[in-house]
């Protein structure tokens, strides 16, 4: 049996120790905000925090997360009060169509705490999720305004 925690719950999984992590949050725990893209771990589209860091849960099999803490998009805001990140998104209006953006916003929160106020070149080199709509742009300017109102909450 493998325990663990996600949004802040401890679960119990006992199938599949080759299973993918995005396949356990999706159908198992009906967790639909990590998206299949590629199934390779290129894409971005599946990323979420493992023990803090950003990771692509398509290539994360079950059997190595016995103790792992797990956050989703859906384990991010604050009750009904968003993630600044996700704030951001909606005060840009990054969003296109949408199919990238929980694993953007997950790769962009684990970026914030560990450079809390980056530069458009750390943005560039972290940022590896694929967006097919191109809103890299709006992204960027998301991204600043989050760190804005991290700054101005900080005060």
């Amino acid at each position: 049996m493998i325990r663990l925690q996600v949004n802040g719950q401890i679960r119990e999984f006992g199938g599949d120790d080759d299973m993918p992590l995005l396949w356990y949050l999706r159908e198992e725990l009906d967790l639909r905000g990590a998206k299949f893209g590629c199934g390779i771990g290129l894409c971005g589209s599946c990323t979420v925090h493992l023990n803090g860091e950003a990771v692509r849960s398509c290539g994360v099999t079950m059997s190595s997360l016995d103790g792992a803490r797990v956050t989703t998009i859906e384990g991010v805001a604050n009750g009904p009060e968003l993630h600044p990140v996700q704030q951001a998104w909606l005060d840009e209006n990054v969003t296109q169509c949408g199919y990238c953006q929980a694993g953007q916003i997950m790769t962009v929160i684990a970026l914030l705490e560990t450079i809390p106020n980056p530069t458009d070149e750390n943005i560039d080199a972290a940022n590896t999720c694929l967006c097919r709509c191109g809103t890299y742009h709006r992204i960027r300017k998301a991204i600043h305004r989050a760190v804005r109102a991290n700054s101005e909450g900080a005060e």
